[in-house]
């Protein structure tokens, strides 16, 4: 043994193959931490001074190869100064460059996923091979980073320029057939050969039979791009991508400009450019609420896996009571995921739709290559409509999805229970109706609570699962698990009107109409969120997509619900619009009209009609600064989420930001509301809501906010 360490083993095999191994001993799989770094120096360090040493080859002793950095250690590495930061990204640098200089021949056997720094490790080597189940990239900048270990500047050297930006723009996994293609790696064979096959290959290359001092002369020296060929990749790349990822997301542009800067000089000297940007975007906001926003998903993931062990029923199979679109995209998820359904109605017509729904989504699995026929068959043949309740004892979950109409749920609810065996769960996919309220028609209130899907249902990742006051744990565990299964981010909320998600999104409406009230042109407002502030929509917009008479109904419960700053004493822009039919997109007109081009794209546009009938409502037009309807529209929302954590509706600022990202698509490059105040510090957003405080209660802080504001606290730690 050369080596023994915590995270890498090294062993010389007779062949003079040196054997190194990662194997972390105190985690379930592989990732570059600090610790893991410097054992692998001191493994180069005993491999340059090893006469007996004739080559070496990379290894994992875990199903998986290297997954990539240790994200955690991120955070607190990125809090550090500049210049300390560049001396660490040097040092970490100078291990890759090190491992790559080892005076003979190396290659990596890729057994499983090998992202990131996984992948930038086997990028220093001079040879690999992968097997059949290994998943290889460079997803950094999903992180708002750029690989930082060597891999902006190794692999267009590997693989050519125009490849590389799309592997690290794009930042997707690729299969090995495909990373065999490009020349990412080198073999594919099944992973019972690996080893013996890259031994045997380093075995070549120990007898001068393979040259891999050319292949490796090859990656350190320039770019083999002539100047025009590289002006004409850069060129076009560099807008394509631009266009791509848009003004919010600097990563992948900047990683394209350090690969351009260093184009034509040794990798030694190229890599310099890499350091630079890794810097400059370790440093902006986007990769701080991007890593942040990575570790919450993890908690989502660990709670749900949590759940499954504290489940009381393992869901086998389901019921979804009402078909139509809603009903048919449920029955997808859950059938799509391996989990037979019941699809119940009252109409034939509402369960056509319904399978037509589903069908059409395992179409487009097959279509877009994400599933085969086969699968698409086994999925649709696994779901069964029927008109009768005697197909639906059989299942252990309900999941009632008719009309949103309490004495309607009710009666439904109230029906369907007594069909069902005792240990069976029944869920209500309501958005707004009180689960307290439903349970009372209920003989085993602690088997239900709501189970609140996002339309449509097979795009939104977010379920929010909410606990009714008799909810049993055990329940709660049930459907967390299934939800997990069946392919969605669960977040459990406790119940109160408008549950979490739509009851922060009515006051971000709320300060919208007041915006319209006082003269501001929803055009304007609509482009400053969508454009400045992320939103995938503005608010008039996403009213039209809600629905406008779903968007009444809703902010009547929430105005019951708190009338202290949800109620309204007048008529405002939504009220114009349902009085007068314009119910937005479902029925082709609403602040703006709906309809088909010539080739028969979807169009949209403002609709002088609309300026009209507001009028009614609204003063006359006035300019108002973007920061201005930044502020006012999102203060409200903000305050309002802040209140749910407060109230324990939400049980962590985590959850809270993965629920208004996976629900209602916060923009991902701010984090979330809870890192947005954080990032902004809480006194900031404090001044803001006094400034604005004369709208009304809904910009008023809390208590809680203010004590925060004084002690400058943070909701995240780190």
């Amino acid at each position: 043994m050369i080596f023994e360490g915590q995270s890498i083993q090294c062993r010389l095999h007779p062949t003079g193959i040196a054997e190194v191994c990662f194997d972390n001993q105190k985690e379930s799989v592989n990732k570059f931490d600090r610790a893991t770094l410097e054992e692998l120096r001191d493994v180069i360090k005993l491999l340059n001074d090893n006469s007996d040493v004739k080559a070496a080859m990379v290894t994992s002793g875990k199903p998986v190869f290297i997954v990539g950095a240790d994200i955690t250690e991120f955070l607190s590495l990125f809090a550090l100064p500049r210049e300390e930061l560049m001396k660490w990204t040097v040092e970490a640098n100078s291990i890759f460059t090190g491992f790559e200089n080892l005076p003979f021949p190396t290659a990596a056997a890729i057994n499983g996923i090998a992202l990131g720094g996984g992948m930038e490790m086997c990028l220093s080597c001079d040879m690999r091979i992968a097997s059949t189940k290994a998943q290889v990239g460079l997803p950094e900048t999903k992180l708002g980073l750029i690989p930082g270990f060597g891999g902006t500047t190794r692999l267009p050297r590997v693989i050519g320029a125009d490849n590389a930006f799309e592997w690290i723009a794009g930042g997707k996994p690729s299969k090995p057939d495909a990373a065999l293609k490009i020349g990412a790696i080198d073999a594919v064979v099944d992973g019972d050969s690996l080893f013996a096959a890259t031994e045997r290959m380093l075995l070549e290359a120990i007898k001068g039979k393979l040259d891999w001092k050319g292949r490796r002369a090859e990656k350190t020296g320039p770019l083999k791009l002539n100047k025009i060929e590289a002006t004409m990749s850069f060129m076009t790349s560099k807008a394509y991508i631009a266009g791509q990822a848009g003004p919010h997301y600097p990563a992948p542009i900047k990683a394209v400009e350090a690969i351009e800067k260093g184009a034509g000089l040794p990798l030694e000297e190229a890599i310099k450019f890499e350091h630079e940007a890794f810097i400059d975007v370790a440093l902006s906001p986007q990769a701080s609420a991007l890593i942040r926003l990575f570790l919450n998903d993890q908690v989502l993931k660990k709670k749900a896996k949590q759940a499954s062990k504290a489940k009381d029923v393992d869901v086998k199979a389901a019921t979804v009571l009402g078909a139509g679109i809603m009903g048919g995209g449920i029955a997808y998820q859950s059938a799509s995921r391996g989990v037979p359904v019941i699809m119940k109605d009252i109409r034939q017509e509402a369960l056509e739709q319904g399978m037509n729904e589903a069908i059409q989504l395992f179409g487009k699995g097959v279509k877009y290559g994400k599933i085969s026929t086969e699968k698409m068959a086994q999925g649709i043949a696994s779901i069964k409509p029927t008109l009768s309740y005697d197909e639906i004892k059989h299942t252990n979950i309900v999941v009632e999805a008719v009309v949103e109409n309490p004495k309607v749920k009710e009666a439904v609810l109230k029906e369907v229970e007594g069909m069902m065996p005792e240990d069976a769960i029944i869920c209500s996919n309501t958005s707004t109706i009180s689960i307290d309220r439903l349970a009372g028609a209920l003989k085993r209130p602690e088997k239900f609570c709501g189970m609140h899907f996002f339309n449509p249902v097979h795009k939104m990742p977010l379920v929010e699962v909410i606990r009714g006051k008799d909810t049993s744990e055990e329940t709660i565990a049930s459907v967390v698990a299934y939800a997990s299964a069946m392919g969605k981010s669960p977040v459990v909320v406790n119940d109160c009107p408008g549950f979490f998600v739509n009851r922060v999104l009515f006051p971000y409406f709320g300060g919208f109409t007041k915006l319209l009230r006082d003269g501001a042109d929803f055009q304007q407002v609509d482009k400053v969120m969508s454009k400045k502030f992320g939103w995938p929509m503005g608010p008039a917009y996403l009213l039209d997509v809600v629905g406008m008479d779903t968007g009444k109904h809703a902010a009547e419960v929430m105005a019951e619900g708190f009338p202290d700053r949800m109620s309204k004493e007048e008529k405002d822009a939504i009220d114009v619009m349902f009085e007068n039919d314009r119910y937005g997109q479902k029925n082709g007109k609403g602040f703006y009209v709906y309809g088909t081009d010539k080739r028969g794209k979807p169009t949209k546009e403002a609709d002088p009609k609309a300026y009209d009938l507001l009028k009614e409502v609204c003063q006359d037009s006035k300019e108002f600064s973007d920061e201005e309807i930044i502020a006012r529209n999102m203060l409200p929302m903000i305050i309002e989420t802040i209140r749910c954590l407060e109230e324990g509706i939400i049980a962590s600022p985590a959850e809270g930001d993965m629920a208004l990202i996976y629900g209602l698509g916060f923009p991902p490059f701010r984090g979330g509301v809870f890192k947005y105040v954080d990032d902004n510090g809480m006194q900031t957003i404090v001044d803001l809501a006094n400034k604005y405080k004369h709208l009304g209660k809904a910009y008023e802080p809390t208590e809680g906010m203010l004590a925060m504001a004084k002690d400058n606290k943070k909701f995240y730690n780190a």
